[in-house]
Order: structure tokens, then sequence, then C-alpha cells
């Protein structure tokens, strides 16, 4: 037997492998004898160095296996390799296990060229099927994790996050169901949609996850799931609940807030297409519990939901200090009345507004401007039906993106504002003031809201003509006392004025002839960004004949 070994390894000589006999580098994974350094790292610092080898393993928020993606690396590969290093020594086994078991994550496929040869291995190939189904790689490796966290106790009490793909945690119901059963630490997991609308098939899932992971942080109930709703407060399974969304719920104002009162660390609420909800739950009745304070709360299809029902939950001291993020999504809150709002909001750093208006803003009564001393993000997303605006000059959204920059440009109103979303591309038009001609007076009168003499600190302004479209930035920056007017960076090369009196002499000594051609929803198409301006259509020549293109009555300008 030894003399079959002699001669396979001279016969690897042979094809090649002497070479590395004289390489210094093939021997820089020998073993090494000496002081290992590692020994004298805490256990904590050491257990922090390897979760840099993993990355996705310090990802602790509530979001699904396709929510939490990462752009960057192979999550299995960054696996494979933390899994490598409990092979050191034991005290890096340790390390590695507390780091491997905290954040569980099945992903599907390695997202590098591995994958390739990995795809190619996992089928069941034979002599008389040569394509075979290929083997199902998440479905093993969650009854692998389910054998492990079985067997071995303190491995699962590890366990706080359970991540995997959609299609296993819709076919491997009942795999899944054995291995949350010895997770009492769990704090988040990813859950087959029936669970949420209490299907028969989830019913056992659904008790396990109710009798053994307690410390749960996140839940939905959607339509169907009313009774184990309403049960929620007598049986009270999870007391650290953070997160609740709730969805297309037919339940009574009272039942909602006797639930929600349940949850005494309840941060986060979403509520959602529910028709017998109205300003109700947030006014003071003694034989039903408060609403509780919240620090993010979505208010989604709710149009019963008004704005003197908020006024009067922000006007409890324990709720306005609390709340930092809300949402409305076509709710009873009208645009004119968000003012009112942001005024008794103090702490309110996010503010997400999307409403479908039909008529413009109303100009009597007049409307106090928006104004907020704490926001720093702001989703102002007023669009209108296309059937509103056909025969208009403007939609009537635009009047209330006019009322929107009247408000950031008149005072100090938004000192920490840094970042703006809006459906409008007239907007960053609107919040700066033409230029000044030659030789104009220092202050001259404007005409309309526009001007950027309100704003205190550079903004960035996200805009678009239509939810489906990509987000144009745009950078407004401040007056200073070298530029009167302030500035931005336009989202396409384009000049405010006409003529070469008002161009710079860098673009010749003729006025410009060029061509705007619009993309057909309110856009323009894409202008190549080179060092120079790029010539504008009139300008070249094709087939030996000079070209001068005309703007086409459909098109739109850059004023929209």
């Amino acid at each position: 037997m030894k003399f079959l070994q002699h001669i396979r390894s001279r016969s690897k000589l042979r094809n090649g492998d002497e070479s590395q006999l004289h390489d210094p580098n093939a021997y820089s994974a020998r073993s090494r004898t000496g002081r290992d350094t590692t020994s004298v790292l805490p256990l904590k610092l050491l257990t922090e160095v390897l979760s840099c080898v993993c990355p996705h393993t310090k990802d602790d928020n509530y979001l699904s296996l396709e929510e939490s993606m990462r752009e960057v690396g192979c999550m299995l590969c960054d696996l494979r390799d933390l899994a490598q290093c409990a092979l050191v020594s034991r005290r890096f086994l340790v390390a590695t296990q507390t780091v491997l078991y905290h954040n569980v994550r099945i992903d599907p496929v390695h997202y590098c060229e591995r994958e390739i040869d990995l795809a190619a291995k996992r089928k069941r190939k034979s002599f008389f099927e040569r394509n075979a189904e290929p083997v199902d790689a998440p479905k093993q490796r969650i009854e692998q994790l389910s054998r492990t966290v079985r067997d071995n106790q303190s491995l699962a009490i590890q366990v706080e996050f359970l991540k995997m793909p959609y299609m296993t945690r819709e076919t491997c119901i009942a795999d899944l169901a054995r291995t949350v059963s010895v997770l009492p630490n769990l704090r988040y997991v990813d859950l087959p949609d029936g669970i949420y609308s209490d299907d028969r098939s989830c019913s056992i899932l659904k008790q396990e996850l109710e009798a053994r992971c307690s410390d749960l942080r996140k839940m939905k109930y959607l339509h169907g799931a009313e009774k184990s709703f309403t049960m929620l407060s007598h049986s009270r399974p999870w007391q650290n609940l953070e997160i609740l969304e709730l969805a297309r719920l037919e339940v009574e104002p009272s039942t909602l807030v006797s639930v929600l009162a349940s949850f005494p660390v309840l941060l986060e609420l979403k509520l959602e297409d529910l028709p017998l909800i109205d300003d109700n739950i947030f006014k003071f009745n003694p034989n039903v519990p408060s609403f509780p304070s919240i620090t993010k709360l979505c208010l989604q299809n709710t149009p019963r939901l008004t704005a003197a029902g908020l006024e009067a939950y922000l006007l409890r001291p324990e709720a306005r200090e609390v709340l930092s993020s809300l949402k409305l999504f076509n709710t009873g809150v009208l645009p004119s009345q968000l003012h009112r709002i942001l005024a008794i909001a103090p702490y309110l750093t996010t503010l997400h507004m999307n409403q479908s208006v039909s008529r413009a803003l109303p100009s009597s009564p007049p409307i106090s401007p928006l104004a907020s001393q704490s926001l720093r993000t702001f989703y102002y997303e007023i669009e209108s039906p296309s059937s509103t605006s056909t025969y208009d000059i403007q939609p009537p959204s635009e009047s209330y993106y006019h009322y929107l920059s009247t408000s950031l440009s008149s005072g100090n109103n938004f000192p920490s504002l840094s970042t703006l979303y809006a459906l409008s591309t007239s907007l960053p038009t609107l919040l700066l003031p033409p230029p000044l001609a030659p030789f104009a007076a220092a202050n001259p009168p404007r005409s309309g809201g526009g001007g950027s003499c309100g704003l205190r600190q550079p903004l960035t302004l996200y805009t678009k003509s239509i939810p489906e479209h990509d987000w144009n930035i745009t950078i407004i920056s401040p007056p200073s006392a070298g530029n009167r007017r302030g500035s931005a960076t336009a989202t396409r090369p384009v000049s405010f004025y006409n003529g070469s009196t008002q161009l710079g002499p860098q673009w010749g000594d003729k006025a410009r002839d060029s061509v705007i051609v619009g993309n057909g929803f309110g856009g323009f198409l894409a202008v190549p960004a080179d060092d120079g301006r790029p010539g504008s259509s009139s300008s070249s020549s094709w087939g030996g004949h000079r070209h001068k293109h005309s703007r086409s009555k459909g098109s739109k300008g850059w004023m929209g």
C-alpha cells in the first residue's frame, strides 16, 4: 500500500507539482510554531473580529431575506469562510459559533462564479436520466439546521434571527415548525403568508411560535385573522413585540385599541385598509385604554382617519414626544391641513405625504406655510389623475408644489431639512429665482413664491414626474455673500434664458440653437455628459446638408 502511495506521489511531481516544492508561497498556509497572538485577545473582541469575516451576521434588522440583500460580496462564501475559522482552535470554535448562529441566513444560491459549478453538481444524474431535477439546496439546509439545533440546545439558544427564501418558507412549513420549537430567544423569522391570515396549513407553526418564541419582535395580521387578533389582548404571547402591521382587518375601533394597549414596548405600527377605523381610536374614552405612544406610525388607505384625529393624538405629551416618523398614504389628512400636524409634532424627523388630488389647492381662506424645526427627511408626493389634467394648462398637483416652494422660501421654516422627495420636475426651478440680468438691482422684485432665500443649509432634492420613473437628484445650496441667489446642480445641462447675452462666452458668439426631446412621460431624454457641452442638433450635418430642428408641438420645455 505504501508502495502505491509512493508511485502516486512521484506521478504528481512529474505532472507539474514539483515546482511547488521550491515556491516560497506554497508553504504560506503551513502551521507555524510559536506564540499564538490571538490567545491574549478577549473573547468578545475575537468574536467581533470574526463577525467581520461574515458581515451579514451583524444584520439585526427585522427585514426579510429578499429585503436585506447585500449588493457586494457573496453571503454563502462568507458563511463558508466563517465556518472554516472554527477549525483553528477550540477558542475559535466558541467565538465562531456565537457569530454563526446569531443570525442564520439560508440563501438559495451563491452570488458568485462558484454557483455555476455547484449547480451542475446538484443535479441527480444517472445513466438513464442525464437532465434530472437539481437538488433543492435551501430545503436541505433548513433540514440540517433543524437537526442541529434540536440536538444541541446550546446552539439553539443563540439563534435570534432566521431568514430564508420565499419558496423555502412556503414549502417547508413542517421543518420550520420543528426548528422554531427549540428556539426560545428567536426575535425574527421569515414566515409563510398563510400564518398572517390564519391559514389551516400554518396552524401548527403558529402554535409553536406562540408557545415557544415569546421574544418575537415583529408580527403581521391580514384579512382572515380577526379571531386570533382579538384574542391577543387576553393571551398576550409576545410582550416584547416592537413592530406590528395590520392590513384589511375588519375589527372595531375599541377592539383595535385594546389589543394595541396589550403590547407595552410597541414602537412601529402600520394600519392599512381598515374599513371600520376612524378618529375614535385617538380620542379619549374612559372605558377603553388610550392609543399607545408610537415612534413610527404609518397610515395607508384609511380615509376615515382625518387631521382632527391626529391632532387629538398629538396633543398628548407622551405621544408627541416620541413620534419621530409619520407616513400618510391616501388618508383623510389633506395636504392643506399638513401644517397643523407639523405645528404640534416637535420631534418629527421623517414625514411621508402621498396623496392623490383632483382639485387645486384652495386659495381662501389663506393657508399657513409648512414649518418644522426638527424635520430632516420630507416625502411630498402629491399626484393628480391623468384625466384631471387633460384640458388644463397644468395639473392640480402643481399648485401644491408652489405652496411647498413658498413654505421653503419664506423664512427659516425648515432649518434641519436635508432631503426632499417630490413628484414634480418643476420644483428645482421654483426653488431658485431667475438669474439676475446685467446691471440689475441688488434685490430685484420677484414674482411668485420661488427663491432660495429661506434655505440655510444644502438641500438634496429628488424629483420625478411619475412614480414609475427613477429619481433625479438636484443639490440646492443656500445663498452666500458672493452668490446672492444660491446655486443648484441641474438635473440636465440647460439654460434658463435664451440669447447670447445671458450665456457665457463658452457658448459661442451666436445664440444657441438646440432641441429638447420629451420621453412621453413628462421627462427628457438623457444628454451625454462629456468634457464640453455637446453640440446642438442644428450644428450637425448629415449627407452634406445642414438640418435645423425645431421643438415639436407636443414636447415639453424646461418649465414642464
